[in-house]
């Protein structure tokens, strides 16, 4: 098979052809795409003929799964598939997936299966070119500090707009409640590259106040967001999009009218977030050992190799 990779942006994202990846793939095609993923963060897939079980195979190539999330159920019959379905809400909120856990996915996939006519796009964001953009002195501030995540946190959504079933979901999502501590810049395992390590679950920055811990991340957060360091992926019929979860962001953007758009989530299991000093990340309170197996840091021998050069 010849690759294909198109950027679609300078900082982030790519457009891959040239694979089926409905099929088997061989050993040096998954570290060519393993090697797109280190270099453009992700990475979309047109024309994809997957289902469910078809998604999962191709998600295995980079490593072991997760279940489908800690506390949220799974697609009936596919423990590892999440439904990300606007009946449930949407995660209009920028975030990488499950960050409050002690060794959060290391990539994500996402399929598209019911679209709306308009809207409900998916940004997604390089936080690699976030720490690069920074400041030298906010750069050092940032490498020193580390911050708790956590699945209980303010959501900040009007009482009115708190039904029962929202309610429900809520109660549901923090069924058990975690905490952990993870450094704010994290360092890849693969390629060495720092980013910020933050999102719509980092709460609190350790030893600081609530309200200072606030005023440090939004600033940080700011240089994740800036236009130049998002793809923003409108959805068509039948595409994957898969994206390195360990230096990106994303959001899901809720401007379709409530009408029926719906993804289907599979994860690889990660491994436990390093930070600039060489310290690993830290649980505080809950175990997700039900959830994910920790994956050792290094996945593809030719992404290994590159590193140790």
């Amino acid at each position: 098979m010849s690759l294909d990779i198109r950027k679609v942006t300078a900082n982030i994202g790519a457009q891959v052809s040239g694979v089926d990846i409905g099929k088997p793939l061989d050993e040096d095609t998954v570290a060519d795409l393993r090697e797109a993923l280190n270099v453009h963060k992700a990475l979309v897939f047109d024309d994809v003929d997957l289902d469910d079980d078809g998604q999962q195979a191709f998600a295995r190539h980079f490593g072991d799964l997760t279940t489908a999330h800690p506390t949220v159920g799974a697609v009936d019959g596919a423990p590892n598939v999440l439904p990300v379905d606007s009946e449930q809400g949407s995660a209009n909120h920028w975030h990488t997936d499950v960050t409050f856990v002690l060794n959060p996915p290391q990539a994500s996939t996402l399929r598209s299966i019911t679209l709306p006519p308009y809207g409900g796009e998916t940004l997604i964001a390089s936080s690699a070119a976030a720490y690069r953009q920074l400041p030298e002195p906010l750069r050092r501030l940032a490498d020193g500090l580390w911050a708790e995540h956590t699945n209980d946190y303010d959501y900040a959504v009007p009482d009115e707009d708190i039904d029962a079933e929202r309610a429900e979901q809520r109660a549901r999502f923090t069924s058990i409640k975690y905490r952990t501590a993870h450094p704010v810049v994290r360092v890849h395992p693969l390629t060495g590259e720092r980013g910020l390590f933050i999102g719509g679950f980092a709460q609190r920055i350790v030893g600081l106040s609530v309200g200072e811990s606030r005023r440090i991340l939004d600033l940080l957060q700011s240089y994740v967001t800036r236009p130049e360091n998002v793809l923003r992926h409108r959805w068509s019929p039948n595409q994957l999009v898969l994206f390195d979860n360990r230096i990106t962001q994303h959001y899901a953007i809720d401007n379709y009218d409530r009408q029926p758009r719906r993804l289907h989530r599979v994860t690889v299991a990660g491994d436990v977030p390093i930070g600039v000093d060489g310290k690993e990340s830290r649980s505080v309170e809950g175990d997700a050992a039900h959830y994910t197996p920790v994956a050792a840091p290094a996945e593809s021998p030719r992404a290994a190799a590159t590193v140790a050069a």
